[in-house]
């Protein structure tokens, strides 16, 4: 895997962000490949199917919305190839208000692949501390106390 390849990474996390402050939720979608898991403690979701998948991502943005959280910014911490076509990597997600005042943030892995159009697409992701770091936060939320 070269170098351009590699970095790419970086923009299809910039975009996909994009795709999420936007609420556009059949773009999201698409940064997906089909089958795709999420991963969490408590619990693992598969998806074969686009609405199904779209579906999740309309309660996030929903919740987004309800909590007015307006940008999302992926830091990359790591990028890990396995194959030349297949990689690992580890971010963090820092969420933040309309004025740009941080609200939360969590870690994720994902593995992301490269489709038969050299497009990345997320395979697996795997949540590490988004629903305790949520939680911490809406705890502290005035309307939740």
């Amino acid at each position: 895997m070269d170098n351009t390849t590699i970095y790419k990474v970086n923009d299809f996390f910039d975009a996909y962000a994009n795709a999420l402050e936007h609420y556009d939720t059949k773009a999201m979608t698409t940064y997906y490949s089909l089958p795709c898991s999420f991963i969490a403690d408590e619990s693992v979701s598969v998806f074969t199917d686009a609405a199904k998948l779209e579906g999740l991502f309309n309660q996030a943005t929903l919740f987004y919305k309800q909590f007015g959280i307006a940008h999302a910014r992926p830091e990359i911490w790591s990028k890990r190839s396995w194959t030349n076509r297949i990689m690992k990597v580890k971010l963090k997600w820092d969420y933040f208000d309309v004025n740009n005042q941080p609200v939360y943030n969590c870690d994720y892995h994902y593995i992301v692949r490269l489709d038969k159009n050299d497009h990345w697409k997320i395979e697996v992701a795997v949540a590490v501390n988004e629903k305790q770091n949520m939680e911490a936060w809406l705890a502290k939320q005035p309307e939740n106390k």
